[in-house]
C-alpha cells in the first residue's frame, strides 16, 4: 500500500486493484445514487433514503469535524468509482473508530474490492490515524460481507439477537473488530 499526497485534502492510497481517494464534493450525486440503490441499502442498518441534504449534513457535521474520514474506491484499471469506504465516529480518547464500506456498482461486486479496501483501511487506521481498534456492525444475514471482513482480519466479538427492526421483522447484528496489538511501532 502506498499513500501519496499526505495532506488531508488530497490523500490517495494505492492498492493492487483499487485506489482510495478522499471523497470530494463532486462525489455527492454518486454517493446518493449508490446509497439509494436497493442492493446497497438493504445491507445497511440505516435504510432510509439518502438525500442531498443528509449527505451535506454528514460532510458538515462528521467529515469537516474530523469525526469521519471517507474515501471513494476507484477501480485501478480505469479509475472508475465503484464504492466508498470510511472510518466514522473516530474516538481519539480511546483510539478507535467504526469501519464502513459499500460497493455501489453491481458489476464490481464479488471482485475482492471490498476485502482489499478493508485491508487498506485497517493499515491506514493503524498507521496514519494511530488507532488501536476498528469495529463494525453487520447484519447477520449478510454472509458475503462477513466473509469479506474475516478475510481482511476482522473477528466476531458479539452476536446481538433481534437488534434492529428492518423490513417488518427483527434482525440480528454481529459486531466484528480488528485490534492493532502490535502498536504504532509496527508501522514505523
Amino acid at each position: 500500500m502506498e499513500i501519496r499526497d499526505k495532506d488531508k485534502k488530497t490523500r490517495v492510497i494505492n492498492g493492487a486493484d483499487i485506489v482510495l481517494r478522499l471523497m470530494k464534493e463532486e462525489d455527492t450525486d454518486l454517493i446518493i445514487k449508490w446509497r439509494n440503490t436497493e442492493f446497497v441499502r438493504r445491507n445497511f442498518i440505516y435504510q432510509e433514503l439518502f438525500t442531498r441534504q443528509g449527505h451535506e449534513n454528514w460532510v458538515k457535521t462528521m467529515i469537516d469535524t474530523g469525526r469521519v474520514v471517507q474515501f471513494i474506491i476507484l477501480r485501478k484499471m480505469d479509475d472508475k468509482p465503484v464504492g466508498s469506504v470510511y472510518l466514522r465516529d473516530i474516538d481519539r480518547t480511546h483510539s478507535k473508530a467504526e469501519y464502513g464500506i459499500f460497493i455501489g456498482e453491481k458489476e464490481a461486486l464479488g471482485k475482492g474490492y471490498g476485502t482489499q479496501a478493508a485491508r487498506m483501511m485497517i493499515e491506514y487506521a493503524f498507521h496514519e490515524e494511530g488507532l488501536h481498534k476498528l469495529m463494525l456492525r453487520v447484519l447477520a444475514e449478510n454472509v458475503r460481507a462477513r466473509r469479506s471482513y474475516e478475510k481482511a482480519g476482522f473477528v466476531r466479538e458479539a452476536h446481538l439477537k433481534d437488534e434492529v427492526f428492518l423490513d417488518g421483522r427483527y434482525q440480528d447484528v454481529i459486531y466484528m473488530a480488528v485490534i492493532n496489538d502490535k502498536g504504532q511501532e509496527a508501522f514505523a
